[in-house]
């Protein structure tokens, strides 16, 4: 029996992983900040049918409108697998002005204007914002790797620059309650069905 069990939570436990590699996107709406005519930072998405999430977009030649919905890839923002491959500074530099939107340090539009400019060079001559990815990019080389953990990608599957829904950055998604309670009440069966079989055979 503590082998079934055991082998039961691995295969859940896998699954929920296998589960967490890709996910479903479904744009909702922008918020209210506007720079050059453009929307940016916060886009708010359902995750998997999830309550609103805010994430930043970083790929300004792809586009999306509100109501699209497609998959995407959920890989850790140094992990080499975004839209833009192996541009691990440029995805440094990126993480480190998302991480200062999120704490107030730097303003939402010139920080995903700067974001938008460290993979589309040449998108903006406004000083504000090649300032900072200048001083981001100094960060970058020599930031540890750990200042970056929980802050994932979010890549189309399929997608590449300039072809299909943009890529965005956000943080590692809480997995949703009834997520939770689904593989819950999954394992809990499980123990159940085994504990029976176990008394039969007794």
């Amino acid at each position: 029996m503590k082998k079934f069990l055991a082998i039961s939570v691995l295969v859940l436990a896998f699954a929920a992983s296998a589960h967490a590699d890709t996910v479903h996107l479904r744009y909702l709406h922008p918020g209210e900040n506007v720079s050059g005519g453009y929307y940016t930072y916060p886009y708010y998405f359902s995750i998997n049918g999830g309550t609103a999430t805010p994430l930043m977009c970083d790929a300004f030649t792809n586009h999306i409108a509100v109501g699209d919905s497609w998959s995407a890839h959920v890989s850790g923002l140094l992990s080499g697998k975004g839209l833009f491959g192996t541009d691990i500074q440029d995805y440094k530099a990126a993480g480190i002005i998302f991480n200062g939107v999120m704490n107030g340090t730097i303003d939402a539009k010139i920080g995903n204007v700067a974001v938008w400019n460290l993979f589309d060079r040449g998108i903006t001559t406004d000083a504000a914002v090649l300032a900072l990815d200048g001083s981001a990019l100094l960060l970058a080389q020599h930031a540890p790797s750990g200042e970056f953990k929980g802050l994932v990608l979010y890549t189309p599957v399929g997608g590449s620059p300039g072809i299909g829904p943009q890529e965005f950055i956000g943080y590692q998604a809480v997995p949703e309650p009834s997520s939770l309670v689904f593989f819950g009440t999954g394992l809990l069966g499980i123990i159940v069905i085994a504990r029976k079989r176990f008394a039969v055979a007794v």
